[in-house]
């Protein structure tokens, strides 16, 4: 895709309503063949732009062990080593849940109800192995860009309100720009988003065995994709299981915005805490991103695999 901006990419109120479910979707936008979303924005001038991030050359890591976090309804994988001969050994994982701990969920993750999946993608053709939207898409993409943190926790301790990773708590996009303004950073067309809540630090502990059920994220809400679509966000990462807050509303659920109408990488469970703590020392909160997912051709979801330079 040619580089994109925001006098040729329809806003978000442009587009098409799908009257029962009264969301908008972006189908079509980036061609009627698209199986990537808005990692098309990740475009090669984006990319050798955000080289410019790494000024030091240091790597942060942003995925916990596969082992964690413990509990959950996904049982833990199995790992088993064994020897070939007397000089080589090799191992395989059993039970293995893709989705089980620092994670993408891809674009067969979740549909639009009778709609279907991402780019009017008809539930059969979302169930064949050899079909359409696998993760697979995104591996051969890649997803390297700008990475920006926005560290809500840090920021509401700093303002004196403390957040506490087990709160129930809804982040709108009041509170994303204020972070944003607080950290001396503006948002690029393409970047990668990464929203600390403080929750990524409560399961990286390996001898924790607690999953609380409550957790801060992104409010569920028409607003918030609409600032998601309208900023023109490539992906959006968080350090909590499911990115949007929980226990939340039934009636409202931001992947269903996100994923199968607007087409957009979420990343879930990723690990922050080290890239927070740098980020709070130099004061800078952008990055080189880089992800790249299983090439799994029919997966709908990934380890994350990703890190972050500066």
């Amino acid at each position: 895709m040619d580089d994109r901006d925001r006098a040729t990419l329809p806003s978000y109120d442009a587009l098409p309503l799908l009257d029962d479910l009264r969301m908008r979707h972006a189908w079509g936008v980036f061609g009627e063949d698209d199986e990537v979303g808005t990692v098309n924005l990740l475009t090669p001038a984006r990319i050798v732009a955000a080289m410019t991030e790494v000024t030091r050359g240091t790597v942060f890591n942003l995925s916990l062990p596969l082992d964690l976090p413990r509990g959950g309804s996904r049982s833990p994988h199995r790992h088993t080593i064994f020897n070939l001969d007397r000089n080589t050994q090799d191992d395989v994982l059993d039970n293995f849940y893709l989705q089980g701990s620092s994670q993408w969920d891809g674009l067969r993750h979740v549909s639009a109800r009778s709609h279907g999946y991402y780019n009017d993608t008809n539930p059969a053709e979302a169930a064949d192995p050899a079909g359409r939207l696998g993760i697979g898409a995104w591996a051969d993409h890649g997803i390297v860009g700008r990475g920006v943190l926005l560290d809500v926790e840090r920021h509401l301790a700093n303002q004196q309100r403390p957040l506490a990773p087990t709160d129930g708590f809804e982040i709108g996009p009041d509170l994303l720009d204020e972070v944003a303004t607080a950290q001396g950073v503006s948002l690029r067309d393409g970047d990668v988003v990464m929203v600390r809540t403080g929750y990524g630090a409560l399961v990286s502990d390996p001898e924790s065995r607690s999953r609380p059920r409550s957790w801060p994220g992104l409010a569920p809400t028409e607003d918030m994709a609409r600032f998601l679509w309208d900023r023109h966000v490539s992906a959006i990462v968080s350090d909590n299981p499911a990115v949007e807050w929980a226990p939340g509303d039934p009636k409202e659920f931001l992947h269903r915005r996100l994923i199968p109408l607007l087409g957009m990488a979420l990343g879930e469970l990723f690990q922050l805490e080290g890239l927070a703590a740098d980020c709070a020392d130099d004061g800078r909160y952008t990055c080189l991103f880089v992800a790249v997912p299983l090439n799994l051709r029919a997966g709908v979801g990934s380890p994350a695999n990703a890190v972050a330079v500066k």
